[in-house]
């Protein structure tokens, strides 16, 4: 749909990411002591250093993210499902096309979640929605998200006619305007929305701004723990966690400003 939001988007969270900060404070660092700038070289590496172990004691990224994943309930109450809405985000399509059979990242419970549903309610049609959302995949065809979870859902016994698939999606606003075509709800439908719960924020309000109604949030994926739990050694896991808060909080912000 907006190639050139997609492409803008990809490379301001390049620049902005957490961890992209680290290496910009040691490239600050270098440069400063190359120039001959001692006092700005220790500056800006103390500066660096005291960043990268705050994040690898303390669960900051926890902190930041549970704001988004406690604005809706988990496992709300259902009377009545017409389908379930998957976005895409937990597979891994790169490893798959690998491979073979389907592979799952971190928001694996999308899918999980999703079966489970599907199943308490054997009447509701299924969409999964998400092609790349890879800068590296634009244009070349690459395998989509959704011939992932074709594979995967008709491996765990969901009837074909049950299914559907939106394969050209690249970010949530395209997730959400594209399944609105294919779908066409109507208006009494009530569809239940699966995504990560520090996502469902965004996507709820970005499918919204879409045109769809009736649509119930269902968070899964946590990320967030404890504050007290996550005190100790975790730098991989922290700064992971921390990314994710800031892209959101970010994708928020230019959804809202751009009206999707």
């Amino acid at each position: 749909m907006n190639t050139a939001f997609f492409v803008a988007s990809k490379l301001i969270w390049a620049l902005v990411r957490p961890e992209s900060w680290i290496v910009l404070g040691l490239a600050l660092s270098l440069l400063a002591a190359v120039r001959g700038r001692v006092a700005a070289a220790r500056r800006w590496g103390g500066l660096t250093l005291a960043f990268v172990l705050a994040v690898a004691v303390l669960p900051l990224g926890d902190l930041a993210i549970r704001p988004l994943e406690t604005r809706y309930p988990a496992d709300p109450p259902l009377t009545q499902v017409a389908g379930i809405i998957v976005l895409g985000g937990g597979e891994d399509a790169q490893r798959t096309a690998y491979w073979g059979p389907p592979q799952f990242g971190e928001g694996a419970e999308r899918f999980t979640a999703a079966l489970e549903l599907a199943r308490a309610w054997p009447q509701a049609r299924v969409l999964f929605t998400g092609g790349s959302g890879s800068l590296r995949d634009l244009g070349s065809g690459a395998m989509s998200g959704a011939t992932v979870a074709e594979a995967f859902f008709l491996a765990q016994g969901l009837a074909p006619e049950r299914l559907l698939f939106e394969r050209a999606s690249r970010n949530t606003a395209e997730n959400a305007a594209l399944s609105l075509a294919l779908v066409q709800p109507g208006e009494d439908e009530t569809w239940v929305l699966v995504t990560s719960a520090f996502h469902m924020p965004r996507s709820l309000a970005s499918f919204e701004a879409a045109g769809w109604t009736g649509l119930v949030p269902y968070p899964v994926d946590y990320r967030s723990g404890g504050f007290g739990d996550g005190i100790g050694w975790d730098l991989a896991r922290n700064l992971l966690t921390l990314n994710t808060a800031v892209r959101e909080y970010i994708g928020l912000v230019a959804y809202r400003v751009t009206g999707r």
